[in-house]
């Protein structure tokens, strides 16, 4: 196999064991720990974190350990929280839930730096555009990673099997499902039982054993890589540690930047919502918890199909229609879900929405991940901390106000995000294509010279 080919599937690999763990206790710690209000804490404070950690800490790391061994550090982190789950509480989840987000930010910049380094090193070996192939590694890598959604959500319906589900759903509960949910908080129906102690022990060991055999394959089978640089520059100094640390942020000075943030701030505001809204109140209020590992199952799935056609798409079409295409999807769906009434009767259309909210996701991370890499190729580390800055703050802020809010105004709220993203998005391409336009004429110019 080629050797770059490789590596993107060791990648890929490693991610889809370790976030089959981690996406199947993400998507739990509301239902298994609600108590308190501890599992929402919990995924509080790894946004928190991970937006903390998003403005220093991943170009700090990959320039120390290199992209490899942020990885493998990074995976640790998450290992440690599937063993604060076997004894949860405010002393073991939170600490826990704190070496996530610092973390998260490193593995997903280190992800980020490493598929877009090979993937420039496969196109000057092949003599193809260095774009292309970051694009098809970024659809590779996204297919495998997002089927996690589905053996995560598969797992612990398998092992939560024999707890009881919730019967007939009352029409008065009905009226207040969807759109018109305002008492997202206090909702709770009969399915929420808590599974038992030794269920929760067995899933636990499962995600354990993932998260390590995640943090080997890495280990032993991921080859390092370094960034090519230009001619004369090889014995260049490394920059001083503060600049490092303050990479992420002066990266902002250049203008597409600042327009782009609202792509991966969008990205963290559809997940969130897909994730937290639409699973309680459209799924659990109408049909029952047992049905929310389903519906992600079906999102999942056809996020990693459509990841891949993406990525090989993007060569053909160019990532302008794949945008749009993203947003017309995501618009219809946010229109449809303001109009919907959720019933039992409707089963099929409890699918249809995760389906194409995940060929809606597909877009926005194989395409958002390759533009920024494309973008931004001589800041790559600096230019991913910020994506996934900007990611984790659009989960914070849709979490914190997702206990207060009504669903109908969550959508609006998305909404807003979605039209003012595109609009930055359009933007840069006209910047872009302009610039592209100004190269050209000079070129042009000297060859009409020459025939003269």
């Amino acid at each position: 196999m080629e050797r770059n080919l490789k590596n993107v599937l060791v990648v890929s690999f490693g991610f889809l064991l370790l976030f089959t763990a981690y996406g199947g206790l993400q998507s739990l710690q509301s239902s298994l720990y609600s108590e308190e209000g501890l599992g929402v804490a919990a995924l509080s404070t790894i946004y928190g974190g991970m937006l903390l950690s998003s403005m220093f800490l991943p170009p700090v790391l990959i320039g120390k350990l290199g992209c490899k061994w942020t990885l493998v550090l990074a995976m640790c982190c998450y290992v440690a929280f599937s063993l604060g789950n076997f004894y949860a509480s405010w002393y073991t989840l939170i600490p826990t839930s704190v070496l996530v987000g610092l973390g998260a930010a490193a593995l997903w910049s280190a992800q980020g730096t490493y598929l877009t380094i090979v993937g420039n090193m496969q196109a000057r070996k092949t003599g193809q555009v260095g774009k292309d192939v970051v694009n098809q590694y970024f659809g590779i890598f996204f297919l495998i990673f997002q089927s996690s959604g589905v053996w995560g959500n598969l797992i612990s319906s398998l092992v939560f099997g024999q707890t009881p589900t919730q019967g007939t759903v009352p029409e008065e509960q009905l009226q207040a499902c969807g759109a018109s949910d305002c008492l997202m908080a206090v909702a709770s129906t009969n399915s929420t039982k808590r599974p038992s102690q030794d269920l929760v022990y067995t899933l636990m060991g499962i995600y354990t054993g993932c998260g390590f055999l995640a943090v080997l394959l890495t280990a032993v089978f991921l080859e390092p890589v370094r960034d090519a640089q230009p001619e004369g520059e090889g014995e260049k100094q490394a920059p001083p540690f503060w600049s490092t640390l303050l990479s992420t942020f002066k990266l902002l000075r250049d203008k597409r930047l600042r327009l782009l943030i609202l792509l991966p701030m969008l990205s963290g505001f559809e997940q969130a919502f897909l994730s937290g809204d639409y699973t309680r109140s459209y799924t659990t209020c109408a049909l029952g918890i047992q049905f929310v590992g389903y519906v992600m199952i079906c999102f999942g799935a056809v996020d990693a199909l459509c990841s891949v056609l993406f990525g090989r798409l993007a060569r053909y079409t160019g990532r302008t229609a794949l945008f749009a295409l993203g947003a017309v999807t995501q618009l219809a769906c946010i229109v449809a879900l303001l109009l919907w009434k959720p019933h039992p009767s409707q089963l099929p259309v409890f699918f249809v929405f995760p389906g194409l909210w995940g060929m809606a996701d597909a877009v926005w991370q194989t395409q958002n991940n390759a533009l920024f890499g494309v973008l931004f190729e001589k800041n790559k580390e600096a230019a991913f901390a910020n994506y996934r800055l900007w990611e984790a703050l659009g989960f914070v802020i849709a979490f914190g106000y997702s206990t207060f809010l009504c669903v109908s105004v969550k959508l609006y709220v998305l909404l807003g995000v979605l039209s003012a993203a595109m609009a930055a998005y359009g933007a840069v391409e006209c910047m872009e294509s302009t610039k592209a336009a100004e190269r050209t004429k000079p070129a042009e110019e000297g060859v009409t010279q020459t025939k003269l």
